[in-house]
């Protein structure tokens, strides 16, 4: 069967499966790869049909909590999750942060991690080899670096780190650009990509994405600490290190040093 160009908006076809109308249209930040018809996101499948599930389990349980809004995924007419290549989930309103919301990121994440802490650590963590998953286990020492721990800005992070304690659990390790917000309802959590880490780390994910690429002041950095507690300096630092490095594989050759040099230079000095 053939698709839609990997730019272009999901297919009549699709969208009857689900039972969106006609019309889509692209989301903003979503660089015409999300689309939105009626009340239903479709974007293509960039998991594992596996992940999918664990998804869709995930957020189903937490769907209707009082303290934080999820979108899971719409299945399909016929009960199918993925229809021509094609997902699609829940419309909820909200907005993406600004550079001086990320404190409101940070306090959503906590919410979440409130409702997953029961859960059980996904297998699925074991079979993920994308470059994301490459670079959450060098910066916890769990694989090496190579070669790419020879870069400045990663060999200063490497150097620097230090054992961790608290206690693992799934953790959404990608909350920066997914949590959206809105004045009369709880913050919404979207795209959910499960970690087994401390939960604090994923807030100090949200806070190396938000000085090092949106725009916040490295004061973030204080006040989440202070909030965090004395491990959040060794954690920052595993955060930007999955972040080098993710960047680093995806693009080797930009010059992702002076990205970073700010922030950690910042993490270094608490270390």
């Amino acid at each position: 069967m053939s698709t839609a160009p990997q730019d272009g908006p999901p297919p009549g076809g699709v969208l009857g499966a689900f039972g969106a109308p006609a019309g889509p249209v692209p989301l903003s930040g979503g660089q015409r790869t999300v689309w939105r018809a009626g009340d239903v996101v479709l974007k293509r499948l960039d998991v594992s049909l596996e992940e999918l599930g664990w998804q869709e389990e995930v957020l189903t349980a937490v769907d209707g909590a009082p303290d934080v809004r999820v979108a899971p995924p719409v299945r399909s007419r016929d009960g199918e999750l993925v229809v021509a290549g094609w997902t699609a989930w829940r419309f909820e309103p909200g907005t993406a942060p600004t550079p001086d919301g990320y404190p409101d990121v940070v306090a959503a994440g906590r919410v979440l991690h409130r409702h997953l802490a029961h859960l059980p650590r996904p297998a699925l963590l074991d079979r993920r080899d994308h470059p994301w998953a490459r670079a959450d286990r060098i910066a916890w020492g769990e694989a090496a670096a190579g070669a790419v721990g020879d870069l400045p800005h990663v060999g200063a992070l490497l150097a620097a780190r230090d054992a961790v304690d608290g206690a693992a659990q799934v953790v959404h390790g990608d909350l920066t650009d997914n949590v959206h917000l809105h004045p009369d309802l709880p913050p919404l959590v979207l795209d959910l990509t499960g970690y087994w880490r401390p939960p604090a780390y994923a807030s100090a994910v949200v806070v190396a994405d938000a000085v090092v690429f949106r725009g916040a002041d490295l004061a973030l950095v204080d006040r989440v600490g202070e909030e965090e507690g004395p491990q959040f300096p060794q954690l920052l630092l595993r955060a930007l290190l999955f972040r080098a490095l993710t960047d680093q594989l995806l693009a080797p050759g930009t010059e992702w040093a002076r990205w970073f040099g700010p922030a950690v230079s910042r993490v270094l000095t608490l270390t």
